[in-house]
């Protein structure tokens, strides 16, 4: 990519729209300070000191994150949260950052909010250490009428977004925002206008989702098309070609260590190699990093190949951002690829 190509793909970010619509959670960090550690006189037990907790958006906020750190003109998050203290927490999170508007953020009382609250042992000199993860979810199915208020929000914000990215982050099925009913809603949406572009990712693999653009990883390429699941990377691009094709629209795969692939319905087959590793990792986040490059860079009018080198290089950013799940910046992207 020349300078003069990212310029003109990054610069149009403050002019996009883009909504992000799916399971938005709260990561609450609790930084330990391992040099306090008590033993309760009740319980004999050791005792963890906060010395600070931070809040941010997790799961589909993630990629509101990276949007936002792109410098996205307005995103739309179109999803829920209960009406407690950590709904509380989200919402403000959400509102802080730049270009966000919560007009399709819904409060509900009839679900909790979806948190991760994750324990950081901080000593000096030494990577954060992450202890047992504390999570609140819902496992009980999302009510029909609140289905039926998120597929009306993304109805309405589908006429104004330039994107759509959507993201199901829950384990069990029907317990989070992309119920059924609201991916008949995405299919309708997706079928009135072909050329909309919208970006799908699932942890459960996106089988059951309308034909979108898909993003996955090779163990839900495998499941979601027979393909092995050490197939090689030949194997990898054929499969992704044959799914493009069928659905009509690009598929894109990440391969960990072995970089990206896109693929898209025309036949054409893209691979770039992951950037070498400068340090210390944590993967946590790179995933939707990827989401968030490629649904920002396509909606700016890059090509495949183009959205896969700023995808690319995002993750690597974020992969080596330790002790939270971060995003990535046009600077930054810029500085990784070399270009002035």
């Amino acid at each position: 990519m020349t300078p003069e190509r990212f310029q003109a793909i990054t610069r149009a970010y403050r002019a996009l729209r883009v909504a992000v619509v799916g399971d938005f959670c709260l990561d609450r960090y609790l930084e330990i300070d391992p040099a306090r550690t008590e033993t309760s006189i009740e319980t004999g037990l050791p005792v963890y000191n906060i010395a600070n907790v931070r809040s941010q958006p997790g799961g589909a906020g993630t990629i509101l994150n990276n949007l936002a750190a792109l410098g996205v003109g307005a995103i739309f998050p179109v999803g829920f949260c209960g009406e407690d203290g950590e709904g509380y927490e989200l919402r403000r999170a959400l509102a802080a950052l730049p270009g966000v508007g919560l007009d399709y953020f819904l409060s509900t009382s009839e679900r909790r909010t979806f948190t991760y609250c994750k324990p950081l042992v901080l000593e000096p000199g030494q990577p954060p250490r992450e202890l047992n993860r504390l999570d609140q979810k819902n496992w009980t199915p999302t009510p029909p009428t609140l289905s039926a208020r998120l597929g009306a929000a993304l109805v309405e914000v589908a006429g104004k977004a330039n994107g759509i990215a959507l993201l199901s982050q829950v384990d069990q099925p029907e317990t989070g925002v992309l119920t059924q009913a609201v991916l008949a809603t995405v299919g309708a949406v997706a079928r009135s206008d072909p050329g909309r572009l919208m970006l799908a990712d699932s942890r459960r693999g996106l089988s059951g989702f309308p034909p979108v653009i898909f993003k996955m990883n090779a163990a839900e390429l495998s499941a979601m098309t027979g393909a092995s699941g050490s197939a090689s990377l030949p194997d990898i691009e054929a499969a992704a070609a044959a799914l493009a094709r069928g659905n009509g629209r690009p598929v894109f795969i990440t391969l960990a260590e072995r970089g990206l692939v896109g693929a898209s319905p025309d036949g054409q087959v893209d691979h770039l190699a992951a950037f070498p590793l400068r340090g210390e990792i944590d993967i946590v986040g790179a995933g939707d990093a990827v989401t968030a490059n490629l649904t920002a860079a396509l909606a700016a009018g890059a090509s495949a190949r183009e959205a896969l080198e700023l995808a690319s290089a995002a993750a690597s950013i974020v992969i080596h951002q330790l002790g939270t799940t971060g995003a990535a910046s046009v600077d930054q992207i810029r500085a990784l690829l070399g270009l002035r």
